[in-house]
């Protein structure tokens, strides 16, 4: 159990940077090596649930050798909701945030394959609240990001800006753009502010939590092996949808089945 003093400072440090690396694995090594499993299945087109993902911009068949994103993957593999629903990811976000509901209302599969050369791996620098508009202005939503391999600086690990999410909503988010070094220069930053950029180096089973205004991005894989994570987008009970409506990324949050408490209990929204 965290003591109040690291708890203090892990929130601390969160509302700070903008991000916050829980480098200690939050889930069992058995359940990361379930949910590998689960993820190499979804990747085939099998789903031991009888469900398919949501539709997604890689699909089985795709290219290996792209970034492979897969949407709600938790739909496709017990083992997957297993790991999304741990109740460690919630009691740290809840720890971070001070909140009294934590909701994974969205989760992608991330696979990054080691490039050799080949292109489409890099993540743009990008906020995740450019991509999130069924949001209501001020909603309370940030992400896990759980490795499932030992992500190392060779592997194109996630990159947080320091700071970043006090610097507004910039119309410069790419999550697409490819050129990640020369992207670095498009961005404005407000006055006294730097360019600062955190790797988050995380070992199986360990997460990273990030505001939603917070820029991010990854450079190529040149490990050799593939780069395994899931990104766990979470809300608290001060987020609502966009006048009151469930569509698009909020259609399924009245479902817990789909979309899981991990913190508390589901409120009215």
């Amino acid at each position: 159990m965290m003591q109040t003093a690291e708890r203090t400072d892990a929130k601390a440090r969160y509302e700070k940077d903008g991000f916050f690396l829980a480098t200690e694995p939050l889930i069992p090594r058995d359940l990361v090596e379930k949910a590998i499993q689960g993820m190499d299945a979804i990747r085939r087109g099998e789903y031991d649930t009888g469900r398919p993902p949501a539709p997604s911009m890689w699909n089985p068949g795709d290219d290996p050798t792209k970034l492979c994103k897969m949407e709600q993957p938790q739909f496709a593999s017990r083992a997957v909701m297993k790991l999304v629903s741990h109740p460690a990811l919630g009691e740290m976000a809840a720890r971070i945030s001070g909140a009294r509901m934590i909701q994974a209302w969205w989760v992608q599969l991330l696979y990054k394959p080691s490039s050799a050369g080949a292109s489409g791996t890099n993540i743009g620098f990008h906020q995740d609240r450019s991509y999130w508009k069924v949001w209501e202005e001020g909603s309370e939503l940030f992400t896990a990001w759980v490795a499932l391999s030992d992500v190392q600086e060779d592997c194109g690990p996630m990159r947080f800006v320091r700071g970043s999410h006090r610097w507004g909503l910039s119309d410069r988010s790419d999550f697409f753009e490819q050129n990640v070094d020369g992207q670095r220069h498009n961005f404005n930053l407000p006055g006294g502010a730097d360019w600062v950029e955190v790797p988050a180096i995380l070992q199986p089973g360990a997460a990273s939590f990030h505001h939603n205004l917070t820029l991010h991005g990854s450079g190529p894989n040149q490990s050799g092996r593939p780069r395994r994570s899931f990104a766990i987008h979470l809300r608290t009970e001060n987020a609502r949808p966009v006048g009151g409506r469930r569509e698009g990324l909020a259609q399924f949050i009245d479902d817990p089945d789909s979309c899981p408490v991990l913190f508390g209990r589901l409120m009215g929204s």
